[in-house]
Protein backbone atom coordinates (compact mmCIF):
# COMPACT_ATOMS: atom_id res chain seq x y z
CA UNK A 1 0.00 0.00 0.00
CA UNK A 2 2.60 2.45 0.67
CA UNK A 3 4.50 1.51 -2.30
CA UNK A 4 1.48 2.39 -4.06
CA UNK A 5 1.13 5.91 -2.07
CA UNK A 6 4.12 6.75 -2.94
CA UNK A 7 4.20 6.34 -6.75
CA UNK A 8 0.97 8.97 -6.65
CA UNK A 9 2.51 11.11 -4.77
CA UNK A 10 5.97 10.78 -7.04
CA UNK A 11 3.91 12.63 -9.85
CA UNK A 12 1.64 14.82 -7.31
CA UNK A 13 -1.65 12.51 -8.03
CA UNK A 14 -4.39 12.87 -4.73
CA UNK A 15 -4.64 10.19 -2.71
CA UNK A 16 -7.66 8.09 -1.80
CA UNK A 17 -8.14 9.33 1.85
CA UNK A 18 -7.33 9.59 5.73
CA UNK A 19 -6.24 5.69 5.42
CA UNK A 20 -3.53 7.09 2.95
CA UNK A 21 -2.19 10.04 5.22
CA UNK A 22 -1.73 7.93 7.93
CA UNK A 23 0.47 5.40 6.09
CA UNK A 24 2.33 8.81 5.18
CA UNK A 25 2.73 9.56 8.76
CA UNK A 26 3.81 6.16 9.73
CA UNK A 27 6.57 6.10 6.74
CA UNK A 28 7.35 9.32 5.69
CA UNK A 29 10.38 9.07 7.68
CA UNK A 30 10.03 12.68 9.83
CA UNK A 31 10.90 12.41 13.96
CA UNK A 32 8.34 14.70 16.12
CA UNK A 33 9.58 18.32 16.09
CA UNK A 34 8.17 18.64 19.89
CA UNK A 35 8.82 22.32 20.48
CA UNK A 36 11.24 23.24 18.13
CA UNK A 37 8.34 23.85 15.37
CA UNK A 38 8.18 27.10 15.84
CA UNK A 39 10.02 29.69 12.98
CA UNK A 40 10.65 33.38 13.69
CA UNK A 41 8.75 36.06 11.91
CA UNK A 42 10.20 38.96 13.95
CA UNK A 43 12.57 40.16 11.90
CA UNK A 44 10.22 40.87 8.43
CA UNK A 45 8.88 43.75 10.21
CA UNK A 46 5.17 45.54 9.61
CA UNK A 47 5.94 45.74 6.25
CA UNK A 48 4.96 42.14 5.70
CA UNK A 49 1.39 42.40 7.77
CA UNK A 50 -1.78 43.72 5.50
CA UNK A 51 -4.14 42.64 2.59
CA UNK A 52 -3.33 41.79 -1.67
CA UNK A 53 -2.17 44.60 -3.48
CA UNK A 54 -3.80 45.08 -7.00
CA UNK A 55 -1.10 47.34 -7.51
CA UNK A 56 1.37 44.24 -7.41
CA UNK A 57 -0.75 42.30 -9.67
CA UNK A 58 -0.88 45.50 -12.26
CA UNK A 59 2.67 45.46 -12.00
CA UNK A 60 3.06 41.83 -12.36
CA UNK A 61 0.85 41.82 -15.81
CA UNK A 62 3.80 44.01 -17.29
CA UNK A 63 6.29 40.84 -16.81
CA UNK A 64 7.45 38.51 -19.08
CA UNK A 65 9.74 35.77 -19.10
CA UNK A 66 12.42 37.90 -20.87
CA UNK A 67 12.62 40.09 -17.65
CA UNK A 68 15.95 39.86 -15.81
CA UNK A 69 13.59 39.96 -12.80
CA UNK A 70 11.75 37.21 -11.02
CA UNK A 71 8.26 37.52 -11.08
CA UNK A 72 7.50 37.51 -7.41
CA UNK A 73 9.91 40.51 -6.86
CA UNK A 74 7.58 42.26 -8.81
CA UNK A 75 5.08 43.12 -5.85
CA UNK A 76 4.76 45.93 -3.12
CA UNK A 77 5.25 43.20 -0.01
CA UNK A 78 7.77 42.46 2.50
CA UNK A 79 10.61 41.30 0.03
CA UNK A 80 8.64 41.61 -2.59
CA UNK A 81 6.54 38.32 -2.15
CA UNK A 82 6.10 38.48 1.62
CA UNK A 83 2.39 38.58 2.67
CA UNK A 84 0.66 37.72 6.25
CA UNK A 85 -2.47 38.63 7.17
CA UNK A 86 -3.26 40.87 10.23
CA UNK A 87 -4.45 39.44 13.60
CA UNK A 88 -7.71 41.27 14.81
CA UNK A 89 -7.60 45.18 13.71
CA UNK A 90 -4.18 45.90 15.26
CA UNK A 91 -2.16 42.27 16.16
CA UNK A 92 0.79 41.53 14.11
CA UNK A 93 2.65 37.94 14.64
CA UNK A 94 5.73 37.17 15.63
CA UNK A 95 6.04 33.22 14.93
CA UNK A 96 4.66 30.86 13.24
CA UNK A 97 4.64 27.29 12.82
CA UNK A 98 6.24 24.05 10.57
CA UNK A 99 3.73 21.73 9.88
CA UNK A 100 3.16 18.57 11.87
CA UNK A 101 4.29 15.48 10.24
CA UNK A 102 5.78 17.73 7.03
CA UNK A 103 2.18 17.28 5.91
CA UNK A 104 0.55 20.04 4.22
CA UNK A 105 -3.43 19.81 2.90
CA UNK A 106 -3.98 22.19 0.33
CA UNK A 107 -6.56 22.95 -2.56
CA UNK A 108 -6.02 24.46 -5.62
CA UNK A 109 -9.11 26.76 -5.94
CA UNK A 110 -7.66 29.55 -8.41
CA UNK A 111 -8.27 29.41 -12.48
CA UNK A 112 -5.59 27.79 -13.99
CA UNK A 113 -5.02 26.39 -17.82
CA UNK A 114 -4.46 22.73 -17.81
CA UNK A 115 -0.72 23.62 -18.84
CA UNK A 116 -0.22 25.68 -15.56
CA UNK A 117 -2.37 23.58 -13.29
CA UNK A 118 0.21 20.50 -14.66
CA UNK A 119 2.69 23.51 -13.21
CA UNK A 120 1.75 23.20 -9.46
CA UNK A 121 1.34 19.63 -9.57
CA UNK A 122 5.15 19.36 -10.94
CA UNK A 123 6.42 21.58 -8.18
CA UNK A 124 4.48 19.48 -5.43
CA UNK A 125 5.77 15.72 -7.22
CA UNK A 126 9.16 17.68 -6.75
CA UNK A 127 8.68 17.98 -2.97
CA UNK A 128 7.23 14.47 -3.30
CA UNK A 129 10.42 12.71 -4.71
CA UNK A 130 13.17 14.52 -3.15
CA UNK A 131 11.65 15.40 0.40
CA UNK A 132 9.41 14.15 3.53
CA UNK A 133 7.43 17.49 2.86
CA UNK A 134 3.67 15.73 1.77
CA UNK A 135 0.89 17.61 0.28
CA UNK A 136 -1.98 16.00 0.36
CA UNK A 137 -5.95 17.04 -0.49
CA UNK A 138 -7.76 19.25 1.55
CA UNK A 139 -10.71 17.58 3.06
CA UNK A 140 -12.02 19.55 6.62
CA UNK A 141 -8.53 19.62 8.29
CA UNK A 142 -8.24 22.62 9.99
CA UNK A 143 -4.88 24.34 8.93
CA UNK A 144 -4.41 24.17 4.80
CA UNK A 145 -3.14 26.01 2.09
CA UNK A 146 -5.65 27.61 -0.56
CA UNK A 147 -4.16 27.98 -3.99
CA UNK A 148 -5.20 30.68 -5.37
CA UNK A 149 -4.76 33.03 -8.81
CA UNK A 150 -5.83 36.57 -7.91
CA UNK A 151 -4.56 39.48 -9.60
CA UNK A 152 -2.38 40.77 -6.99
CA UNK A 153 0.73 39.07 -7.87
CA UNK A 154 2.81 36.42 -6.22
CA UNK A 155 3.16 36.16 -2.54
CA UNK A 156 2.59 33.42 0.35
CA UNK A 157 3.06 33.36 3.76
CA UNK A 158 6.07 31.90 6.29
CA UNK A 159 5.37 28.75 7.48
CA UNK A 160 1.95 27.39 9.04
CA UNK A 161 -0.05 30.07 10.78
CA UNK A 162 -3.45 28.68 11.18
CA UNK A 163 -6.33 28.00 9.43
CA UNK A 164 -7.00 28.86 5.65
CA UNK A 165 -4.06 30.51 4.53
CA UNK A 166 -3.90 31.34 0.55
CA UNK A 167 -0.52 31.04 -1.96
CA UNK A 168 -1.29 33.78 -4.49
CA UNK A 169 -0.05 32.74 -7.60
CA UNK A 170 -1.27 34.61 -10.24
CA UNK A 171 -1.63 33.60 -14.19
CA UNK A 172 0.23 33.79 -15.89
CA UNK A 173 3.25 35.43 -14.71
CA UNK A 174 3.69 33.32 -11.08
CA UNK A 175 2.73 29.80 -13.32
CA UNK A 176 5.08 30.43 -15.94
CA UNK A 177 8.31 28.73 -14.01
CA UNK A 178 7.46 25.76 -11.82
CA UNK A 179 10.18 27.14 -9.78
CA UNK A 180 8.17 30.36 -9.04
CA UNK A 181 5.53 28.16 -7.78
CA UNK A 182 8.59 25.83 -5.74
CA UNK A 183 9.61 29.21 -4.04
CA UNK A 184 6.32 30.57 -3.17
CA UNK A 185 5.65 27.32 -1.74
CA UNK A 186 9.05 26.97 0.50
CA UNK A 187 8.07 30.42 2.00
CA UNK A 188 4.40 28.33 3.39
CA UNK A 189 6.37 25.54 4.31
CA UNK A 190 8.42 28.02 6.85
CA UNK A 191 11.48 29.13 4.88
CA UNK A 192 12.68 33.03 4.07
CA UNK A 193 14.87 34.21 1.33
CA UNK A 194 17.97 33.18 1.05
CA UNK A 195 19.96 36.56 0.69
CA UNK A 196 18.02 37.50 3.86
CA UNK A 197 20.65 35.41 5.71
CA UNK A 198 22.72 37.17 8.52
CA UNK A 199 26.12 36.04 7.22
CA UNK A 200 25.00 37.78 3.33
CA UNK A 201 27.54 40.29 2.83
CA UNK A 202 30.61 37.15 2.52
CA UNK A 203 28.40 36.29 -0.20
CA UNK A 204 27.30 39.20 -2.26
CA UNK A 205 27.20 42.43 -2.85
CA UNK A 206 23.96 44.77 -2.57
CA UNK A 207 24.32 47.91 -4.55
CA UNK A 208 21.61 49.77 -2.65
CA UNK A 209 22.62 53.03 -4.97
CA UNK A 210 20.26 50.81 -8.29
CA UNK A 211 17.44 49.61 -5.48
CA UNK A 212 13.99 51.73 -6.56
CA UNK A 213 13.20 54.31 -3.48
CA UNK A 214 10.72 52.20 -0.64
CA UNK A 215 12.15 48.97 -1.34
CA UNK A 216 15.58 49.15 0.32
CA UNK A 217 14.24 47.26 3.23
CA UNK A 218 13.72 43.89 1.23
CA UNK A 219 17.71 43.40 1.44
CA UNK A 220 17.80 43.88 5.36
CA UNK A 221 19.67 41.15 6.75
CA UNK A 222 17.52 38.88 9.30
CA UNK A 223 19.30 38.14 13.04
CA UNK A 224 21.51 35.49 13.31
CA UNK A 225 19.97 34.51 16.97
CA UNK A 226 16.53 33.90 15.43
CA UNK A 227 17.42 32.22 12.42
CA UNK A 228 18.77 29.16 11.42
CA UNK A 229 19.95 27.67 8.52
CA UNK A 230 20.38 23.77 9.51
CA UNK A 231 24.17 23.70 8.25
CA UNK A 232 23.42 24.39 5.45
CA UNK A 233 25.96 27.13 3.38
CA UNK A 234 25.17 29.93 1.58
CA UNK A 235 23.10 28.69 -1.58
CA UNK A 236 23.47 30.94 -4.43
CA UNK A 237 21.38 28.56 -6.37
CA UNK A 238 19.12 28.67 -4.22
CA UNK A 239 15.04 28.54 -5.76
CA UNK A 240 15.06 31.12 -3.04
CA UNK A 241 17.67 33.35 -4.05
CA UNK A 242 17.00 36.83 -4.95
CA UNK A 243 17.99 37.66 -8.93
CA UNK A 244 20.74 40.24 -10.03
CA UNK A 245 17.93 42.79 -10.41
CA UNK A 246 15.78 42.26 -8.29
CA UNK A 247 14.23 45.51 -7.68
CA UNK A 248 16.12 47.58 -9.56
CA UNK A 249 15.24 51.48 -10.73
CA UNK A 250 17.56 51.54 -13.27
CA UNK A 251 18.33 47.85 -15.15
CA UNK A 252 21.58 47.83 -13.80
CA UNK A 253 22.28 44.45 -11.08
CA UNK A 254 21.04 45.00 -7.40
CA UNK A 255 22.74 41.94 -6.13
CA UNK A 256 25.92 40.72 -6.80
CA UNK A 257 27.82 37.35 -6.27
CA UNK A 258 31.55 38.07 -4.66
CA UNK A 259 32.49 35.12 -7.16
CA UNK A 260 32.41 34.87 -10.50
CA UNK A 261 30.53 32.26 -12.70
CA UNK A 262 27.30 31.63 -10.63
CA UNK A 263 23.80 32.67 -11.18
CA UNK A 264 21.72 34.20 -8.64
CA UNK A 265 17.93 33.33 -8.07
CA UNK A 266 17.71 30.61 -10.83
CA UNK A 267 14.00 29.29 -11.30
CA UNK A 268 14.08 26.13 -12.49
CA UNK A 269 13.84 23.76 -9.16
CA UNK A 270 15.30 22.85 -5.73
CA UNK A 271 19.05 23.45 -5.20
CA UNK A 272 20.65 20.48 -3.61
CA UNK A 273 20.83 22.94 -0.71
CA UNK A 274 17.20 24.09 -1.01
CA UNK A 275 16.50 19.98 -0.14
CA UNK A 276 18.90 19.85 2.60
CA UNK A 277 17.50 22.56 4.02
CA UNK A 278 13.78 21.44 3.86
CA UNK A 279 14.62 17.70 5.49
CA UNK A 280 16.96 19.28 8.22
CA UNK A 281 13.89 21.60 9.17
CA UNK A 282 11.57 18.67 9.22
CA UNK A 283 14.23 16.18 11.21
CA UNK A 284 13.45 13.89 7.90
CA UNK A 285 16.05 11.28 7.13
CA UNK A 286 15.72 10.37 3.70
CA UNK A 287 19.05 10.21 1.99
CA UNK A 288 20.68 12.10 -0.71
CA UNK A 289 21.01 10.37 -3.91
CA UNK A 290 24.53 8.67 -3.85
CA UNK A 291 24.72 8.44 -8.24
CA UNK A 292 23.55 11.28 -9.37
CA UNK A 293 21.25 14.16 -8.37
CA UNK A 294 17.73 13.87 -10.54
CA UNK A 295 18.89 10.22 -11.86
CA UNK A 296 19.28 8.57 -9.39
CA UNK A 297 15.63 9.49 -7.94
CA UNK A 298 13.65 8.73 -11.29
CA UNK A 299 15.56 5.13 -11.29
CA UNK A 300 14.69 4.81 -7.45
CA UNK A 301 10.78 5.37 -8.74
CA UNK A 302 10.32 3.96 -11.61
CA UNK A 303 13.33 1.51 -12.32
Amino acid sequence: MVVAIWADLAQGFPLDGDDDIVAIEAANGIDDMGDEDKIDLSHLGPEAYGAPSKESGDALSTWDESSPMNPEEMGEYAEGDILIPQLGRNGMRDESMRWPSGIIPYVIEGRYSQEQHDTIKKAIADYHRLTCLRFVPYNGQKDYISIQSGNTGCWSSVGRIGGRQEVNLQNPGCVSKKGTVLHELLHAVGFMHEQSRHERDDYVDVRYDNIKAGSENNFKKADAKRTNDFGVPYDYNSVMHYSEYAFSKNGRKTIEPKVGGVTLGQREGLSRGDVKKVNAMYNCHKEEPEGGWMGAVWQGFFG
